[in-house]
């Protein structure tokens, strides 16, 4: 561990921070354990591994401990797209039915359930960068909202465990509407698992094996993948749902999972396991524009793009969102391509920088990178919802409570 001091944080306020998390999630039972990495200037400043990573066999949270990212996937997904975009084999304004005919005339929900949805033409046609921003008119069974999101669950879209291929769930979303005309709101979807489908199509190389060769193998992610292989078993997490009395009930055992075998649909928007030491990898290379150790992923001026706010008009997410479900808040935050940016800190009650892009996972993983101040913070935990608690907000405030000394 390098000297906290040094890199600007106080080593009281760093324990505070442990003993938050040990007392509200770990020993309350909130949390089966948690594992937090801080980084500053490329040095990590803490590390914390608290609790268990499989409650019922009694074994500890450790260094190497492999975890379910969900969405922290969509990142990863976003820049191995943004691969190709520089390439010059893609645009961001280019129409998605360019690529995949089927969806060429998709019309509009206005009305009606399943089994005869009544539809209006789109105001104009879905475009690659909707797809990075979330303003495409797809949605997630899991918002819960309208009949089209009952129309994602009966077909079981994206869902884990779902039996079917990227082709398959191509030609399912074909056949049904969209939530709204392409720009006119944003919706947390599968918007990002189709960008994994267009990976494969367009490079032409298989999309699991396009994030191995492009990404995972030039940054050293050596436990990053869309499933455990079994001499890795050992290390994997269980996964637990919060329950009403706050406590955990187990949801996904590490022994029978069905991560332990090859996924058929490659889900880019939800379907990596990896460890925290791998996306620091993965967080590194985005916080120094592209680069790690002498592999270049993307361009500098790529990942400026990436963490701009993209959502039209320069408007942020209170004003376009109309998702029940997010990894984000919406106050002062804009939207970029393949992550949620923050536009004006005041709004979101938060300490936090301009500029400073991040994500989370389904089971209350999360990271973000602040430009400003050179840090990097990644969190992992395997307890689904990610908003049974304010773990995000609350972990925030005790991070940028512990610096001491600011850079920006």
């Amino acid at each position: 561990m390098n000297d906290v001091t040094a890199l600007g944080f106080s080593k009281g306020r760093l324990r505070r921070l442990d003993e938050f998390l040990q007392s509200r999630y770990v020993a309350s039972g909130r949390f089966p354990g948690v594992q937090v990495l801080i980084a500053r200037g490329g040095e990590i400043a803490h590390s914390s591994v608290l609790g268990l990573r499989d409650v019922e066999r009694g074994l500890p949270v450790e260094d190497d401990t492999i975890f379910r990212i969900y969405s922290m996937t969509k990142p990863v997904t976003s820049l191995a797209f943004m691969m190709l975009v520089e390439e010059g084999l893609v645009a961001l304004d280019d129409p998605v039915a360019k690529f995949i005919p089927q969806w060429r005339d998709l019309q509009v929900f206005a009305a009606g359930g399943p089994v005869a949805f009544r539809t209006r033409p789109a105001a104009r046609p879905m475009q690659i960068v909707d797809l990075l921003r979330h303003t495409s008119g797809l949605t997630y069974g899991i918002q819960n909202r309208t009949n089209l999101d009952a129309a994602y669950r009966g077909l079981h879209l994206a869902e884990l465990g779902y039996d079917d291929t990227l082709d398959d769930m191509i030609e399912a979303l074909a056949a049904l509407p969209l939530e709204f005309s392409p720009g006119e709101a944003w919706n947390y979807s599968v918007a990002t698992d189709v960008l994994g489908y267009l990976v494969g199509k367009i490079s032409g190389v298989p999309f699991d094996q396009f994030l191995q060769r492009r990404i995972f193998d030039p940054l050293g992610m050596v436990d990053t993948a869309f499933h455990v292989p079994a001499d890795k078993a050992s290390r994997f997490a269980a996964c637990y749902s919060a329950t009403p009395e706050g406590g955990l009930a187990l949801q996904d055992d590490p022994v029978t999972s069905p991560y332990l075998k090859p996924a058929r649909l490659l889900s880019g928007g939800g379907g990596l396991v990896s460890t925290s030491a791998d996306y620091l990898r993965f967080c590194r290379m985005l916080a120094r524009s592209g680069e790690l150790d002498g592999a270049r992923l993307v361009a500098p001026m790529t990942l400026a793009l990436m963490r701009a706010n993209h959502l039209p008009g320069g408007r942020d997410l209170a004003e376009m969102s109309q998702s029940l479900f997010s990894e984000a808040t919406n106050a002062g935050m804009g939207f970029g391509l393949g992550f949620a940016v923050v536009e004006h800190p005041a709004r979101t009650l938060i300490p936090c920088s301009v500029g400073e892009y991040f994500w989370g996972g389904a089971a209350s993983t999360a990271f973000w990178i602040d430009p400003v101040e050179d840090l990097i913070v990644i969190q992992m935990t395997q307890v689904l919802p990610s908003s049974a608690y304010p773990i995000r907000r609350e972990l925030r405030t005790l991070v940028y409570s512990a610096m001491m000394e600011r850079r920006g």
